[in-house]
């Protein structure tokens, strides 16, 4: 029976019960009409209400409530502070508020005598193993610290400005830290000249005037090549210099030879990469079954350089490339996984050189499906390199001298082979989004010299398909053989972010009818219906955005978005730690040899490791994506008052976000530039309304704005809005969870704008390199 208060009132402990017990979110009318409350008490129930949203016990999002998200069994974590009884607490550290609700806190047990590397205290970041709470024991998680990743640091990352009497000022680049400058004395500058991007101390925090610092470090100057990137190198902490030790590891490696393997170097197979790829990781070859019992079947081969035999578990290699987690890539340059005389040379299959290789044979069904698939560790000899648009153009008609003789004995049995493995993905009906992803070129000097859209042609499908069929092979032999491994993962959308959903859609009359398990043909007919309109990319962005992220884990509960079962990395070893993992462990089942994955290792260490490579994943696409806006912001930093085209991408309480056709720049404009009347912000339609005229300004809307103002070391962008906005519909139904409350647009368009820059929303774009996109 739920516990009353003296006066009758609910108890915490019940209304987290009755919360609990719904299968859809809730409001503060629901509680009271369950517990029987009246509108006296309504006061009261909002206050415990933001109580436990405050600690954690429940998640809001505006007016509605639901159970906050569950944490995996590890978790990277930031430790924020002590509670009254002097407990560490700790948060995730990535974990999205607005789409999440408030973050869950964990309390951490601290034994009296803590394993080495595992003394944690505030400021620190760890891995932490943690366990749900019980319902009787409060909101907060248990947790244990596993091995403490980063101490706290009152270090601050900034570009120096002299000034003339001396000294200087740092404006730091960090977007939460935009506009508080530190004092840099005459006798601190540590000899930084203007524009040097430097590591600062805080030296002292005064109440009023500026802080100051002392630089503690010169990383590099704006002026050279290649500073854009290096803001977002040491700012987010990613590691560029290999050890000593793993670089004598890389230059003592000795080429692979036959011994321990099969030899495949008469079979041709060819290595299809962007044209600026240096590591060619994989390699393809189809042929038509000669099995008379598979008529107009295919042998599909995919071989991936053996990294397994070179970073071997516990070396120094190996503790680097754990580190760094995955090779990270930017405009301008590649902070590699592994040092380059591993990945531009002993492991790329470069034509006509002996490789090692990794490799899957894979029995493909007329009906495209996947019959049977093997594994063998071979000496393998690329016959070609080919490019994307190469390919694909020789296939076209339009060969050059290196396809020409391959276009019959390999280029057409492989888009042959591809069209019939084509028809089991069509039928599988993976999530099929059209996101459009732009590629910045960069001129010798390291600035911008064009961003391009590159088409998406049946080369890059013809891989992508080949390899999620070899990365299927990998996890259904690792499970065949019951041994541990990491998955790639995707969860299905929350039961809030379907309902959000179909709100959404209900306004723009498509409906969105689930019955039964939740599957990605559900979104695929809604994104069918809009296919060729002009709401097509308003709807694509909407479900994009309903869909959770995907990450790696040792505990498989299947990839939704690609429709599968069972999914496992194994064909960028070079470039993701996750790959090299798996080709330990098929290395260990099959008994093919050296580089296998220890005894020790076991599901528990593994949900470890996938719980770091989780976060630096998400560190490198932050850290691309904090690079490409920054570029950009450099690019349109000359072009103060001139007009773009654009479509609005974001809408928030505090304005809109527009992304730019051209260049895909995303920058802020602020409510308050909006006009004189108040907007409200419609949850629901993802829109801003005028109360007054009813001018409705929503998400996917092309608009014509004005730059207003630049941020280049911050990335970014403020602009002002010359279009008008659509006449919201009088008089309808307020939806579930729209927010009514008024927030006044306090200036006119054209006035001039505060210096203050407001952070520009999240991207969504994630890589499509070797087809390994947000869904794979």
């Amino acid at each position: 029976m739920a516990q009353q208060r003296d006066s009758g009132f609910p108890g915490r402990d019940a209304i987290v019960a009755f919360i609990r017990a719904q299968s859809a979110d809730v409001g503060t009318r629901e509680i009271a009409r369950e517990f029987g409350l009246k509108n006296a008490d309504r006061v009261e129930l909002k206050r415990i209400l933001r109580e436990l949203a405050a600690d954690g016990t429940i998640a809001k999002r505006g007016k509605k409530i639901h159970q906050p998200a569950a944490l995996p069994p590890t978790v990277m974590a930031d430790i924020t502070g002590r509670d009254s009884d002097g407990e560490l607490i700790a948060t995730p550290t990535e974990w999205d508020e607005e789409e999440s609700g408030a973050a869950p806190k964990i309390r951490i047990h601290v034994p009296r005598r803590p394993q080495p590397g595992t003394a944690a205290g505030v400021g620190d970041r760890a891995l932490l193993r943690v366990e749900k709470p019980d319902d009787s024991e409060g909101a907060a998680y248990r947790g244990r610290v596993i091995k403490v990743i980063d101490h706290a640091r009152t270090r601050v990352l900034g570009i120096f400005r002299a000034l003339p009497t001396g000294g200087g000022r740092l404006i730091p680049v960090d977007k939460k830290q935009a506009g508080r400058e530190l004092n840099i004395a005459n006798a601190d500058t540590g000899g930084a000249q203007d524009g040097d991007l430097v590591s600062v101390d805080l030296v002292r925090s005064r109440g009023f005037g500026l802080a100051s610092g002392k630089v503690k470090e010169r990383l590099g100057s704006l002026a050279s090549e290649k500073a854009v990137s290096l803001i977002a190198i040491h700012a987010h902490e990613i590691p560029q210099a290999f050890s000593p030790a793993a670089l004598r590891e890389a230059e003592a490696a000795k080429p692979a030879t036959l011994a321990g393997r099969e030899d495949w170097r008469d079979l041709p197979l060819v290595t299809i990469d962007p044209p600026d790829a240096k590591d060619h990781d994989d390699a393809v070859h189809a042929e038509l079954d000669s099995d008379p019992n598979n008529k107009g079947g295919y042998i599909v081969h995919v071989a991936i350089a053996d990294v397994a035999f070179y970073v071997r578990p516990g070396s120094a290699l190996d503790r680097d490339a754990l580190t760094r987690g995955n090779s990270v890539y930017f405009p301008d340059r590649v902070v590699p996984m592994l040092p380059e005389r591993i990945s531009n040379d002993l492991c790329s299959l470069v034509p006509g050189e002996p490789r090692g290789a990794l490799a899957v044979r894979m029995v493909i069904g007329n009906d495209g499906r996947k019959r049977s698939h093997s594994f063998h560790r071979i000496l393998m000899r690329s016959a070609a390199k080919l490019n994307y648009a190469q390919a694909q153009a020789a296939i076209d008609g339009r060969p050059d001298d290196t396809t020409g003789p391959l276009l019959d004995p390999i280029l057409k049995p492989l888009y042959d082979a591809y069209a019939v493995v084509k028809r089991a993905r069509d039928e599988r009906d993976p999530l099929d989004l059209d996101i459009p992803e732009r590629k910045i070129l960069l001129k010798p000097d390291g600035t911008v010299d064009r961003v391009i859209v590159p088409e998406r042609l049946d080369a890059h499908k013809l891989i992508e398909e080949f390899m999620i069929l070899a990365n299927v092979a990998a996890a259904e032999m690792l499970e065949k053989k019951t041994l541990p491994l990491i998955y790639r993962v995707h969860d299905e959308p929350t039961l809030e972010k379907v309902h959000n959903l179909q709100e959404f859609l209900k306004t723009l009359d498509l409906p969105f009818a689930k019955s039964g398990a939740l599957r990605p043909s559900l979104f695929n007919r809604v994104l069918a219906q809009v296919k060729g309109h002009d709401s097509e990319p308003l709807v694509n962005e909407v479900v994009l955005r309903s869909q959770a992220q995907a990450e790696y884990s040792a505990e498989n509960y299947g990839h939704f978005g690609l429709n599968l079962r069972r999914y496992a990395h194994f064909t960028s070893p070079i470039r993701r730690y996750a790959d090299l993992i798996v080709h330990r462990a098929l290395i260990r089942a099959l008994g093919l040899g050296e580089g296998a994955l220890p005894e020790t290792e076991t599901v528990e260490t593994l949900s470890e490791v996938a719980a770091q490579i989780s976060v630096t994943e998400r560190r490198a696409m932050k850290a691309e994506r904090e690079t490409a806006d920054r570029l950009i912001a450099h690019f349109l930093a000359d072009r103060i008052g001139a007009t773009f085209q654009g479509r609005i991408s974001g809408v928030t309480r505090a304005g809109l976000f527009v992304k730019l056709s051209d260049t895909g720049a995303d920058g802020l404009i602020p409510i308050r530039t909006l006009g004189t009347e108040y907007f409200n912000y419609d949850e629901t339609r993802h829109a801003l309304v005028g109360t007054r005229s009813g001018a409705m300004h929503r998400l996917g809307d092309v608009v014509d704005v004005r730059l207003v103002e630049a941020a280049p070391v911050a990335g970014a962008l403020r602009f002002e809005l010359l279009s008008e906005g659509q006449v919201a519909p009088r008089g309808r139904k307020r939806e579930p969870g729209r927010d009514t409350s008024k927030t006044k647009a306090k200036a006119h368009p054209g006035r001039t704008p505060r210096k203050k820059i407001r952070k520009p929303g999240k991207s969504n774009s994630g890589k499509s390199r070797k087809g390994q996109s947000w869904k794979a």
